[in-house]
Formats: structure tokens, C-alpha cells, sequence
């Protein structure tokens, strides 16, 4: 039996979001070595309109928290992060370093936003089949860009292009159609170009084989070489994230505890409708001891 710890993507940040982390760690410090003074205000409202800031919060704030429970006793067997989220995952995972990781997501978000500065970004519909949604995208400019559920399917695209296709998924009988805090039309072949260029970054970062299992969000295939896991975390911007089906893996992989690190708790609503048996729950509404019991529960089963 095995322990999970999961990453969100954007769309769970919110202002203030540094300010809480554990007292048990120097992350912080670690992070002004690499970003300067930047690190005081990523998490104001004002920088979290910026893909850049956003990105970079998400990692400090899954890093610092996969370490707390580390350091109270609960190492994960498997990470596996959405989008943004493989980043930690792979730094948890030992295959990425903390300070190499700033480095790639400060340029991974100012590359995405670059490319689409205005205009574009991410619409969750709920209550349709993927085969529905693909039939609504079909034409309309815009993209499948997330799989998260089996009937919640996210797509990509222009603003209004987007609000077309989700007037009609709502004329077809989706429960909802929200546009997603995300300015980037992310995970489809609009972000090719700048997934390629991050891709070339990678050529001066040196990966280590993970010490734990490494799910990817996108495949969901495990990877151990570090040129797979290097090519999943420069591409993955531009490839259709397929969470229900690495939830599905995971599970079938003796995954009986999923932990999500903060902010939020929607992976662990995705997580719960992709698991045949098993706990889930997300570090922020959860208190160390009851975890540690969990996990304790789970390594008794091994």
C-alpha cells in the first residue's frame, strides 16, 4: 500500500498564500538566493495577475509543504502534480533541484504569458462527456486541454471563443462552464513554441533519477529516466492534461492514501471520482496527526 502526494495547478492560488508556510524550513531564504527582492511580493494581488508569479508561488508553496509532512514522519511513495504542479513533484521527488526549479518556472511562466499576453485562457465545463465536449470544440478554435474527471472537461482557447463553446455545453446540458483563473491558453498546441523553447533550457539543468515514483499528470505513465522526466516537465505546458487517467494508474498501483499539498483541495475531488478504494484528502483542511494515523494505517497494510 502506498502514499500519494499530489500538486495543484493554476487556479487554487490566492493572495497571501506564502504567509502561512511551515516554520520548519529556510524556503524563503533559499528563494531569495535565486529571485531577490521578488520573493517579498509574489503572492500580492497585484503579481498574481501574472502567470510568472502565480507559478512560482505554487512551487514554493508544494515543496514547503511535501516537506513538513516529510519531516513529521509521511515520505511519499508516488508525487504527481497538474500542469505547474509536476514541478514540485519532481523536486520532491529528488529528480529536480528547488533552485533549478525557480529558475525553469520563472521562465516557463514569463514564456507562456509572453506568447498569449491577453485574451485567452482556460473555461472547466462540468457535466459532459469528454466525447460531447470534443464534439463542441470541433471548429471552434478552441481546444481539449484538460481531462480532469469524467465529466469535467476543461478547454483552451480565446476568450471568446471559449464563451461560445460553453453557451453551448450549457444548451446541451453541462451542469456548469466557468472560466478558470488562468490567463494562458495552456496544455494545447497554442503553447508549442514556448514549450520548445523551455525545453532548450532544460539542456543546462541536470535531473537525477527520483527517489520515489514520479506519475506523470499528463501521461499518466510512471517515469524513472531523467531525460523522460525532463521532456514530460518542459512539454507538459502544451499536452492535454489526463488527471483521471494517472488518478485511475495510481490506484491501480496500490495508491490507498492521495495527500494534496495547499492551496485548495480540487484534486482531492478529482481524486475521490478516480479511485476505487482508498483515503484522499488535502493537507489544508487536514492536521498533521491525522495524516500520520492515516499513514501509518496504510504502511500496516504493506
Amino acid at each position: 500500500m502506498k502514499i500519494l502526494f499530489t500538486f495543484p495547478g493554476q487556479g487554487t492560488q490566492r493572495a497571501g498564500m506564502l504567509q502561512a508556510l511551515p516554520q520548519d524550513g529556510d524556503i524563503l531564504a533559499r528563494v531569495r538566493t535565486v529571485l531577490g527582492d521578488e520573493t517579498d511580493s509574489l503572492d500580492t494581488p497585484e503579481s498574481l495577475k501574472h502567470t510568472r508569479a502565480v507559478q512560482l508561488c505554487l512551487l514554493i508553496a508544494g515543496v514547503a509543504w511535501a516537506q513538513e509532512l516529510e519531516n513529521n514522519g509521511v515520505p511519499p511513495d508516488m508525487v504527481c502534480g497538474l500542469s505547474i504542479g509536476a514541478f514540485p513533484a519532481a523536486v520532491v521527488a529528488g529528480a529536480l533541484g528547488f533552485e533549478d526549479a525557480l529558475r525553469l518556472v520563472a521562465l516557463r511562466g514569463d514564456l507562456m504569458e509572453q506568447a498569449y499576453p491577453q485574451g485567452y485562457g482556460l473555461t472547466a465545463i462540468t457535466g459532459l462527456q469528454l466525447s460531447q465536449v470534443e464534439r463542441l470544440v470541433e471548429g471552434s478554435g478552441t481546444f481539449i486541454a484538460n481531462i480532469n474527471a469524467e465529466q469535467q472537461i476543461v478547454i483552451a482557447g480565446r476568450d471568446d471563443e471559449m464563451a461560445a463553446v460553453a453557451h453551448k455545453a450549457l444548451a446541451s446540458g453541462a451542469q456548469k462552464a466557468k472560466q478558470l483563473a488562468v490567463s494562458v491558453p495552456s496544455h494545447c498546441e497554442l503553447l508549442r513554441e514556448p514549450a520548445l523553447k523551455l525545453q532548450q533550457a532544460f539542456a543546462d539543468v541536470t535531473l537525477s533519477r527520483p527517489r520515489c515514483t514520479y506519475l506523470s499528470g499528463s501521461t499518466a505513465r510512471v517515469l524513472w529516466q531523467p531525460e523522460q522526466i525532463a521532456d514530460d516537465l518542459a512539454l507538459n505546458m502544451s499536452r492535454t492534461v489526463r488527471w483521471r487517467d494517472a488518478m485511475i494508474a495510481a490506484n491501480e498501483r496500490d495508491v490507498r492514501l492521495a495527500i494534496e499539498m495547499p492551496p485548495g483541495s480540487v484534486l482531492t475531488g478529482l481524486t475521490r471520482q478516480a479511485f476505487r478504494e482508498g483515503d484522499m484528502l488535502c493537507r489544508e483542511q487536514s492536521n498533521v496527526a491525522l495524516i500520520q494515523r492515516l499513514a501509518e494505517r496504510v504502511k500496516a497494510a504493506r
